[in-house]
């Protein structure tokens, strides 16, 4: 029998600032139950951005990952080769960016994104160039 896993997010956030279980924590719920480990096919891996490429033909040279979590969407970026926008509107902030970037750590630069917007409505001008 195969675990299958969309996404290893603890948490999501709720517009209150609350905060709801995320597939991760489910997951992670069913794994120690069952003892086995979860195949995430979703982000950071890269299965599904390689199937996009091979259906659709998209040049991750020319594609952008716009993202509010530096664990799964900038690092999923990174992953499948593309520029990485870091929205600070959502999971994690700017403070961890800098961490991640000030560290030694191989693993950590990988969580740095190249660029960041306070919000994703500031990426509406660039849209009309």
């Amino acid at each position: 029998c195969l675990l299958v896993a969309t996404d290893p997010d603890p948490w999501h956030p709720l517009s209150d600032g609350q905060r709801t279980p995320g597939t991760g924590s489910l997951t992670a719920a069913v794994e120690t139950a069952s003892g086995r480990k979860a195949l995430v096919v979703g982000k950071p891996n890269t299965y599904m951005f390689d199937c996009i490429v091979e259906r659709f033909g998209v040049d991750p040279s020319r594609t952008l990952m716009v993202g509010d979590r530096l664990e799964t969407d900038i690092l999923f970026g990174k992953n499948c080769g593309l520029s990485t926008i870091l929205t600070l509107t959502g999971v994690s902030r700017l403070e961890e960016a800098q961490a991640y970037m000030a560290s030694d750590s191989a693993a950590a630069k990988d969580l740095v994104p190249n660029y960041y917007v306070d919000s994703i409505a500031d990426l509406i001008p660039g849209l009309d160039e």
